[in-house]
């Protein structure tokens, strides 16, 4: 990287330093005016008065956008990597929807254009990576994925198996046509949505039910304290300084020892 690459890779993605977190405000603010725009813009009343205004503010916040991409696929190391990242796929659903709408005019296409421009509100998804509350979240969900994978495997046996027990005991007399339809209002069940669009009847049913409603209360707490712990432990190290926003300019991975020479995901030096 040049020194020109390197102070942009700095601003634009890590928030150690001033110039860094004066960027990341920024970017905020741009944010929440566009999805704020993108709101208003859908209501009829507001939209027949404000349509000009409305598209002023979509044409500037879309150029700074598109800015703001190109320089993060000028300043990478490997562009497709960035590209076909999460937020790389993200950060282009953000300019896209209003070049398409400019391309595509007509009245046939006004439909699909209307459908397009919904996918703006995409860029609220940018907000998480430009908070210390997003980062947090981001980390622990990572860190956790692996017991969260558990459990998720554990929690899908037991669906299966109460979902083909109602079945072979309720049967088709009773809603329970198959086994994917037991499964289904097993989902519904533990996750105490209870739509009542299926219900058992016989009385072993209604137990099983009863049993099912009782673990879905249950499960609901397991994935929570995964994170909940493992939120506590990345914002003791964020206070602690022993994790900073330092970003892999390889793969853009976070979470980097504040003594750290090498990227501890990819191998990659940090700079």
């Amino acid at each position: 990287m040049g020194k020109l690459k390197e102070r942009l890779y700095e601003i634009i993605f890590e928030a150690d330093t001033r110039e860094g977190k004066t960027f990341d405000i920024l970017l905020i603010t741009v944010i929440v005016i566009s999805i704020i725009a993108v709101i208003l813009d859908s209501v009829p009343e507001i939209n027949a008065s404000m349509h000009d205004t409305f598209m002023t503010i979509e044409w500037v916040i879309t150029i700074f956008f598109t800015i703001e991409y190109l320089l993060r696929v000028f300043i990478t190391r490997k562009p497709l990597n960035y590209i076909f990242s999460f937020y790389g796929i993200i950060d282009l659903l953000a300019t896209l929807p209003t070049y398409i709408g400019l391309i595509a005019s007509g009245g046939s296409s006004l439909l699909i254009i209307r459908a397009l421009r919904l996918l703006r509100i995409f860029r609220v998804l940018k907000l998480s990576r430009y908070t210390v509350a997003g980062t947090i979240i981001g980390r622990s969900l990572s860190a956790s994925k692996a017991k969260i994978g558990v459990f998720l495997v554990a929690v899908s046996t037991i669906i299966i198996i109460i979902g083909t027990l109602m079945y072979l005991i309720e049967g088709a007399e009773n809603g329970f046509t198959s086994i994917p339809r037991g499964i289904y209002w097993t989902v519904v069940t533990i996750t105490t949505v209870g739509y009542g669009d299926i219900a058992p009847v016989t009385g072993l049913g209604q137990f099983i039910a009863s049993l099912t409603m009782l673990t879905g209360y249950a499960i609901i707490a397991v994935p929570t304290g995964i994170v909940s712990a493992e939120m506590n432990y990345q914002q003791k190290l964020i206070r602690k300084g022993e994790i900073t926003s330092k970003t892999c300019p390889e793969c853009h991975a976070e979470g980097h020892d504040e003594n750290a020479s090498y990227c501890k995901f990819c191998g990659a030096k940090l700079d």
